[in-house]
């Protein structure tokens, strides 16, 4: 079903590797109004093989929860590739797939990336959040159960949403401008986290910010250093292994959200590679979705919706 927008807008497991397929319900444009900056020469999608490059109109999938236990918990879905592509069958529908079992409502974010450069990521993100909250009712979900889960560069923007909600360049004027954009919690899976330094993803860096960014835009984008006391709680996920996205960028955002004094728990695994996705046979760390469940259900979010 594809909802128009005067549509849109009326309405304000343990076997984590064999989990149900959830269908689609619908598919949502993020910018009904127009794209902001739009660049209508950039000619269609690509997608090959589960991946999704060269976007211009970004939107949202919605997949609902499983049947007979939803829970009026949101989480918007940003999957990986470098601001390059997106890895949405295996960082988008499958996680979503996941998230249904647990009861939980998930939004697969299909984002702006190098064809637009920051700030584009960044403001549909931050409209992710306030369309998703803005139609809490019609999604039966919690306008206070709303959060945000990202891998690798899409861990950066989820990391991103999670610290500059209230960035003056995450408006456009428009009138969800006025609603909040701040997630209720994050989870992070491999993220880029630093646009500097040893730890960076030199690629991530480029494709968002360009081969010669500023000083100001590196130090802006670099979400470590975006931390407050206000930055939501959050759920890390990394391995040792992983040689395209060290390790330190998840340990540089735990020690800021640790000096901050926010609700963090972090998972360092010692095996799985980059874009290890829910794969089986990687040791301890295949076991992840157990781990984030069990966080998701400490921190009252499984709990039934009251």
């Amino acid at each position: 079903m594809k909802l128009v927008a005067g549509t849109l807008l009326a309405g304000a497991v343990d076997a984590a590797f064999a989990t149900p397929q959830i269908p689609a319900t619908a598919t949502i444009p993020l910018w009904p109004e127009g794209v902001p900056d739009a660049k209508p020469g950039l000619g269609p999608e690509h997608v090959d093989d589960g991946r999704v490059s060269n976007v211009s109109e970004p939107t949202l999938t919605v997949y609902g929860p499983a049947v007979d236990r939803p829970n009026g918990t949101a989480v918007i879905i940003c999957p990986g590739g470098g601001y390059v592509r997106l890895s949405t069958a295996r960082e988008g529908e499958q996680y979503a797939a996941w998230l249904g079992t647990l009861g939980i409502t998930s939004f697969v974010l299909k984002y702006r990336m190098q064809e637009f450069g920051h700030p584009a990521p960044l403001r549909d993100v931050l409209r992710a959040v306030r369309l998703v909250r803005s139609q809490a009712a019609r999604y039966h979900i919690r306008p206070d159960r709303i959060g945000v889960m990202g891998s690798s560069a899409g861990g950066h923007l989820a990391a991103s949403a999670g610290t500059l909600y209230d960035h003056p360049l995450g408006r456009t004027g428009a009138d969800l401008d006025r609603i909040s954009a701040r997630p209720d919690f994050l989870v992070l899976m491999y993220p880029v986290i630093t646009m500097d330094g040893p730890a960076v993803h030199a690629g991530s860096r480029k494709a968002l910010l360009g081969a010669n960014p500023s000083a100001a835009d590196v130090r802006l984008m670099s979400v470590e250093q975006q931390v407050t006391a206000a930055t939501p709680p959050t759920l890390l996920i990394h391995t040792q292994e992983d040689q395209t996205v060290p390790v330190e960028n998840s340990i540089l955002f735990y020690q800021a959200l640790t000096r901050a004094k926010v609700p963090a728990e972090m998972y360092l695994f010692e095996h799985g590679s980059h874009g290890m996705g829910m794969r089986a046979g990687l040791g301890t760390a295949s076991a992840w979705p157990k781990r984030a469940e069990e966080w998701l259900k400490a921190r009252g979010l499984l709990d039934p919706a009251r």
